[in-house]
């Protein structure tokens, strides 16, 4: 758990330091600090979506990669000026209590269960409640992301959705504290289970050159839907924020162009991302 603090501590002293730089550069620059999910990160979209967004409005934009419940609290903090994150529920509580404005839903992949490719919990074609049922019952490792990301908000839901509970301090649960694609090598090395993202698994198995040592087991399920929205941090919370650049930026996500891009977006022949989902 010390070692779990210790990196969750550097994760959120690095995103403060880069987006405090990139307030220093004064107030009139027309750079966005953006907090977003790793997902969006690791995958490379963002790096592919930049150029054309700086091209289009003008402004430049910086951001910070972490998990969902940090990327919000950099949000609450007043440190970012838009939000790219996927935990609805969690969304929706932060534009109520008034730190965000405008959540608006741009794209979406789906969660995905992966596991060895021996698949010791037997759990491949069944559904998530099969799955999970399984796992918890043969006290198979399974790595949780444990860090309030996005993902691991959605595996908690998924306990709880099937009637499960979740677990905490059970030998087999590990709770990694990591990004997705650092959790997924540790579930590699413990031969164990992990819920990931479609996106960063293509991104994992291209980087295994097709042939990575976790596959997925278990895909297609209802509830296994991944939803990313945009969110403008409320500048009437937040005055040193620069709310014109977020809701540019909001808007412009939503472009027909900028749809076309994302759908465009792919790894392996593989799309990672879909638009479309409100």
């Amino acid at each position: 758990m010390k070692r779990n603090l210790f990196f969750a501590s550097l994760t959120m002293i690095a995103a403060l330091l880069i987006l405090s730089g990139a307030s220093a550069l004064g107030a009139d620059a027309k750079l966005l600090r953006m907090a977003t999910t790793t997902s969006t990160d690791d995958t490379g979209l963002l790096d592919y979506l930049k150029p054309y967004f700086v091209k289009e409005t003008g402004i430049d934009i910086q951001w910070v990669a972490t998990g969902t419940g940090k990327a919000l609290k950099l949000g609450e903090n007043c440190d970012a000026d838009v939000l790219l994150v996927h935990a609805p529920d969690a969304e929706k509580k932060f534009v109520a209590d008034g730190f965000g404005l405008n959540r608006n839903v741009v794209m979406y992949n789906d969660f995905v269960l992966i596991g060895p490719a021996s698949d010791p919990a037997g759990v491949k074609g069944k559904s998530v409640k099969e799955c999970l049922s399984a796992i918890s019952g043969k006290k198979i490792k399974f790595i949780s992301r444990g860090d309030k990301s996005g993902t691991h908000q959605a595996e908690q839901i998924l306990w709880k959705t099937t009637g499960l509970s979740v677990p905490d301090k059970e030998p087999w649960y590990v709770q990694a504290g990591q990004g997705m694609l650092t959790t997924i090598q540790i579930a590699a090395e413990q031969n164990g289970y992990t819920l990931t993202d479609r996106g960063t698994y293509i991104k994992y198995e291209d980087t295994m050159k097709g042939n990575p040592p976790l596959k997925i087991l278990v895909e297609g399920d209802d509830l296994l839907k991944n939803i990313y929205s945009v969110i403008v941090v409320n500048q009437a919370r937040c005055p040193n924020v620069k709310s014109d650049l977020a809701k540019a930026f909001s808007d412009w996500m939503s472009k027909p162009s900028t749809q076309k891009l994302i759908t465009g977006f792919k790894l392996s022949g593989k799309q990672l991302f879909f638009v479309s989902a409100k």
